[in-house]
């Protein structure tokens, strides 16, 4: 398992009577862009929100960076982890949601700041000098003294891709992140997350830009109905899907 960044063994959810996730196996390596894609309500997000423990698994396994997400193994039973424990392993993963989330009372650079400071612990003119330069990476680097109101979608998004990466992750998690955005703003967000894909972040992208997974993803995995349907290289997958279910879906968004 250590060579795997994520490893999900049979993973179930459901909410209430409705099984979300009915036995999701896959695996991503160090470094890899892997895409997931799927109809709405597929399960997708249910999916990435486990990954960080946002969710708790009804069943299966979870495993981070060899880690076990959330429980801790005693012979043969597991036992779930205290909240300050699952808050200490959320650290080591990034997560960049549909919306921003950004404290609005809060500048650009503050937002960035706030959890290194918090969390961490850190000096602040060592988090301050580290923040300035994760916006100067995102395109930011005269925006650190606006407020959110003053961005735009496009801005406030890769402000929430910075403040992200200010905890240093091992991992990053993206929730469709440019769905809320207008079709113009798209692209600065993709790039950023191109430019993080090429320093090597091993990034889970939930996504229906399937021109960002076709040239930046190194895996893809089509999900329907809380089941993997497909996997493969994305070139394949998008250029030549085996399962039916796979080619109407592509069939209507390609």
């Amino acid at each position: 398992m250590s060579h795997q960044m994520v490893k999900a063994e049979n993973i179930h959810k459901s909410f209430g009577h409705v099984d979300v996730l009915k036995g999701i196996n896959l695996e991503v390596a160090p470094k890899e862009v892997f895409c997931l894609v799927g109809p709405s309500g597929s399960g997708k997000s249910t999916f990435l929100r486990c990954i960080n423990h946002l969710e708790k698994v009804d069943a299966g396994q979870l495993y981070v960076d060899g880690e076990l997400v959330g429980y801790r193994r005693r012979g043969d039973k597991l036992y779930e982890l205290r909240e300050k424990e699952v808050a200490a392993h959320r650290r080591d993963i990034g997560m960049v949601f549909q919306r921003f989330n950004l404290f609005a009372h809060m500048t650009a650079l503050q937002n960035v700041m706030e959890a290194p400071l918090r969390v961490r612990g850190e000096p602040k003119a060592v988090v301050r000098e580290h923040a300035e330069k994760l916006l100067d990476r995102v395109g930011l680097s005269n925006k650190g003294a606006s407020y959110p109101a003053q961005l735009s979608g496009g801005q406030q998004q890769r402000v929430a891709i910075a403040r992200a990466l200010a905890m240093q992750p091992k991992l990053m998690l993206f929730d469709e992140p440019t769905s809320a955005l207008d079709p113009e703003l798209v692209g600065e967000v993709l790039d950023v997350m191109r430019d993080l894909a090429e320093s090597g972040m091993t990034m889970i992208v939930v996504t229906h830009e399937m021109g960002f997974a076709r040239e930046v993803g190194d895996a893809l995995v089509f999900i329907d109905d809380g089941m993997v349907v497909e996997a493969g290289h994305p070139r394949d997958v998008l250029s030549n899907p085996q399962h039916a279910r796979t080619k109407s879906f592509l069939s209507k968004v390609l």
